[in-house]
């Protein structure tokens, strides 16, 4: 039987910080990648075998310099210790750019990295039990499991110890070490929250006659060419995950299409051979897998569920000690407006466990400095009980488990040091992929952007309408969607146009996508230059607060238009192209210089391109 995946109990007082870290990574895993980059060096090891060796171990090449790495961390299931954040937080300073970035699939990335302190990188982050193993490359990449699960009041169970058991039983598994393309899997809390209509393997709980089990969603996926999700069967007991995972990936390995890049996602191959088609070979191989597994793997994939599932016990018990009854403290400030009335009302949620909250960090396009990560491992200490944090696919952290009274003392100490911002859970947490400022495949600084927006929202104090609750922008800096702008109530991927002879940075708009069981992807409504997209979205609010009717939200009214039931002015999208086209319009270059050249960047426009690396 497999080791237990140790931890660091919360009850111990022999640890600094009672962290409940779990190893994921392996030291000797450094000095293996020292030394092949030595290999590399001394032209021993050519440049495509090395390119895929760094990718499967988590080093992504950086924007149009192959001397520099983006190291990919794994946060399994978005669970990230104090000690952890103060570890990378020591990283980025030494070998980074002094912060960090999460990203949408609840990764934290260290950019600009030299290829030769990438091991030492490594080093470091084995000692704190992390990897970026298989977060890069043709393998099963980072598991996602919401960051509500375990406290969702509409959950049926907390799928967090499963999507830790199933990232656990596939790391490193020679089983997933060469498929076709990246593969991903997604865990929810309930149908309302979590990715997974587009992901390969997509999993809601539920429970029938007191068994718990899922709803699985198959083959969906974003990109160039966006798929949603295909529900398996109503009902896949708990005891059938391993199996359903295993022949899902055996099946996927052996009939997914190696020859063409563009076309080897799980997704085109439930689309080329047809959903029934796939979902019978898939049971068919279920039955193979389950004749034939070894009750060693079934024991091993148990024991890591166990293990998984005390550790969160543990957590809920020692956190729901003397909190029941409390209440959210009553505001008085003087003012609804005021900083930290905004930020309660936006960025705090009550837990289902009575008298305990969750609160949303709100970054800027998902970037953090190494002193930020710092003094949020102290708050994870001081007024978290569960002593951790989740990353979230908004690039948010969410501190959970804070009892009524300590909420304003988390303020204060998070608003002195820049992270006090409030608008988490509206359109103002604007996404943004790294774009141009790390990625070969980026056209257009799509991060910049992201943070330009969020700037102007909170200038115009956006997050205290309720009007814009439950709406998001999301920003990609191509087609290939990092920033998941398909699923956002207005979503952005970025692109190239030629006026005259000049190249404009610009970006094709798309309405009405969502995220949760019931999502669905936006559509294309017209193209917008780069420096006229504030502009475009300010005109999209101005309309909807003309036009909405029975207290609708921003991204039910949107919807709404999407499918050309809209009222009044705008009926369909082809009167929302008539209202913004003189809106997109550039003037000369001549007279307006600006306009041609990108967020960040001080010269006119030129798109460039490199290899991409989402493949190995």
């Amino acid at each position: 039987m497999a080791k237990s995946i140790e931890y660091d109990v919360l009850s111990s007082s022999k640890k600094k910080d009672q962290d409940t870290n779990e190893k994921w990574g392996l030291a000797e895993e450094s000095e293996y990648f020292a030394n092949k980059v030595k290999l590399y060096r001394q032209d021993k090891l050519n440049a495509d075998e090395f390119r895929r060796f760094r990718l499967q171990n988590g080093a992504y090449g950086s924007r149009l310099n192959s001397e520099f790495s983006m190291i990919r961390i794994k946060v399994p299931g978005g669970d990230i210790t104090p000690s952890q954040m103060e570890k990378i937080a020591s990283l980025s300073e030494s070998f980074s750019i002094g912060s960090a970035h999460v990203s949408t699939r609840q990764n934290i990335q260290l950019h600009w990295v030299q290829l030769e302190d990438v091991s030492e990188v490594f080093r470091g982050l084995a000692e704190v039990g992390l990897t970026s193993r298989e977060a890069c490359g043709n393998t099963i990449r980072n598991v996602m499991c919401s960051h509500f699960a375990g406290v969702c009041p509409n959950e049926p169970f907390d799928t967090t110890p499963h999507a830790k058991a199933i990232a656990r039983f596939f790391l490193r598994n020679p089983i997933c070490q060469n498929l076709p393309r990246k593969f991903k899997f997604n865990f929810s809390c309930c149908a309302e929250h979590g990715y997974v209509r587009i992901a390969d393997v997509g999993l809601v709980p539920t429970i029938k006659d007191g068994i718990r089990g899922f709803r699985i969603y198959l083959g969906g996926g974003l990109g160039a060419a966006s798929f949603i999700g295909h529900l398996l069967e109503e009902f896949t007991p708990e005891s059938r995950l391993l199996s359903t995972s295993i022949a899902t990936i055996r099946l996927y390995d052996r009939l997914g299409n190696r020859e063409n890049l563009a076309r080897n996602r799980m997704r085109y191959l439930v689309s080329e051979i047809g959903w029934e088609k796939f979902q019978e070979l898939l049971l068919k191989e279920r039955i193979l897998v389950e004749a034939t597994i070894s009750i060693p793997t079934k024991t091993t994939f148990d024991g890591f569920l166990r293990s998984s599932s005390k550790a969160g016990d543990l957590a809920i018990n020692q956190s729901t000690l003397n909190s029941r009854g409390k209440k959210l403290p009553v505001i008085n400030s003087g003012s609804s407006n005021s900083p930290y009335d905004r930020w309660l009302n936006t960025n705090v949620v009550a837990q289902k466990q009575p008298g305990l909250y969750s609160a949303y960090i709100t970054l800027g396009a998902g970037d953090i400095t190494a002193n930020q990560l710092r003094v949020l491992a102290e708050c994870l200490r001081e007024f978290s009980m569960e002593k951790k944090a989740r990353t979230t696919p908004q690039q948010n952290f969410l501190i959970r488990y804070i009892k009524a009274d300590q909420l304003p003392k988390i303020y204060n100490r998070l608003s002195g040091i820049g992270l006090g911002n409030p608008g988490a859970n509206t359109i103002v947490s604007t996404v943004g992929c790294s774009g141009t400022t790390s990625c070969n495949l980026a056209i257009t600084n799509s991060h910049r952007l992201a943070k330009e927006i969020q700037s102007k929202f909170l200038e115009l104090n956006i997050d205290t309408d309720h009007d814009f609750v439950d709406s998001t922008i999301k920003i990609s800096g191509c087609p290939n969607s990092c920033g998941q702008h398909e699923v956002a109530t207005i979503g952005f991927y970025g692109g190239a146009s030629r006026i005259g002879t000049s190249m404009v940075p610009i970006y094709t708009m798309l309405f009405a996508g969502s995220t949760g069981e019931s999502g669905e992807l936006g559509k294309a409504v017209m193209r917008v230059p780069s420096k006229k997209v504030i502009d475009v979205v300010m005109k999209i609010i101005e309309i909807y607060k003309k036009e909405k009717t029975n207290g609708e939200k921003l991204n039910e009214w949107i919807h709404k238009v999407s499918v050309g039931s809209g009222t009044n002015g705008v009926k369909n999208m082809e009167d929302m192209k008539k209202i913004l086209s003189p809106i997109i319009e550039l003037p000369p270059l001549t007279s307006a210089p600006e306009f041609y050249k990108d967020y960040g960047n001080d010269t006119n426009f030129v798109a460039k391109t490199a290899r991409g690396e989402c493949a190995a």
